[in-house]
């Protein structure tokens, strides 16, 4: 299947630089799935589309501070690493920049030396596998050294860290914000709960395939990046007595999507405790066993999150969709408006 059927026009303009000063502000584009019928709302109107019964699933994963920016012992060079995952023994998996500067032994040294980084290998273009040194507590080091690492498309500093947080943001270790759940208030979520609507949450650590494009033409030929993921039992019984009732598990966001579809997949259609590591490609083909409907941003062009959506669609009416979000001037990717696939 060729990479470019995904495919679309973005004028850069329309790529979200900042958040909005109130989370649930941003617009809503409501597509049916089956028809391919576009309607315009605001978030606020999300409400309106669940009914009594129905299950949201948020990712309660939390963004850890994870752009470090340092020197090379040796020669001063300025480095930045950005933590992707956390391995054993101080060990992580990271991207490089300049990666050309860094290579196996290379030292790095972050906070005057509070905090050092030793180059064990490298992995892709940019990845490396660094041993970290320190004394203390390596989170509170973080904390103190590091910074949010925002996407690369987004050029404006971020003057409140939380916003790059989901208000229900629980479990330490993102190195980006499963940005689909940033629209909701604890308000919202309250007002979501009085209608009747059941809230689950399950944990997926977001990585390396968030910066990481697709590189080949034919996407059969392209292997996503393990994430780890949890879900506890009490949330699996949530999710597993919607869908008894017959009623709808609504994901929240490509992650929750992933997630709940990897342990459906693995329990023969059912939601179990569990816990492990997800390289799930969801692309047309697929047949879901837990999701019903999602809410999600609007994403890149001919990328693994578009093909996902369209999974749930058609690719035809995603596109179709797309191109009237770029004809209505909606923002785009992680800090834009929603969309709500049902």
């Amino acid at each position: 299947m060729d990479i470019n059927l995904f495919d679309f026009e973005l004028p850069e303009e329309l790529i979200a630089q900042t958040p909005l000063k109130e989370r649930s502000a941003s617009r809503l584009l409501v597509l049916n799935k089956k028809t391919g019928e576009v309607k315009h709302q605001s978030f606020r109107n999300l409400i309106d589309y669940l009914e009594p019964g129905d299950t949201i699933v948020l990712n309660d994963t939390r963004v850890i501070p994870a752009r470090l920016l340092g020197a090379k012992e040796d020669t001063g060079a300025k480095i930045e690493v950005l933590l992707l995952k956390q391995l054993e023994d101080d060990r992580w998996e990271t991207l490089v920049k300049p990666g050309k500067k860094v290579k196996p032994g290379s030292r790095i040294s972050f906070g005057e030396g509070k905090l050092i980084g030793i180059c064990e290998e490298s992995t892709e273009v940019g990845g490396r596998i660094i041993h970290f040194e320190y004394k203390g507590i390596f989170n509170e080091i973080l904390d103190e050294l590091g910074q949010m690492p925002l996407p690369p498309y987004i050029k404006e500093q971020l003057e409140d860290a939380e916003r790059y947080q989901t208000v229900f943001a629980k479990n330490p270790g993102s190195a980006a914000a499963p940005t689909a759940g940033l629209h909701f208030t604890e308000e919202y979520l309250e007002e979501i709960r009085g209608k009747g609507v059941n809230i689950a949450y399950i944990t997926l650590h977001v990585g390396l395939g968030t910066f990481r494009p697709v590189q080949v033409e034919n996407i059969f030929e392209h292997k996503m990046h393990a994430e780890y993921y949890e879900i506890s039992e009490e949330n699996a019984e949530i999710i597993n007595a919607a869908k008894a009732r017959g009623n709808r598990v609504i994901a929240v966001g490509t992650t929750a999507t992933r997630t709940l579809e990897t342990v459906g997949g693995k329990f023969h259609g059912k939601i179990q405790a569990d816990s492990g590591w997800t390289d799930i490609f969801i692309f047309p083909g697929y047949t879901f066993t837990i999701v019903d409907g999602l809410l999600t941003n609007f994403h890149l062009p001919k990328s693994t999150l578009v093909m996902l959506v369209s999974t749930l669609s058609t690719r035809e009416h995603i596109l179709n969709a797309y191109r009237e979000a770029v004809e209505q001037r909606y923002r785009f990717f992680s800090f834009g408006d929603a969309m709500l696939i049902i």
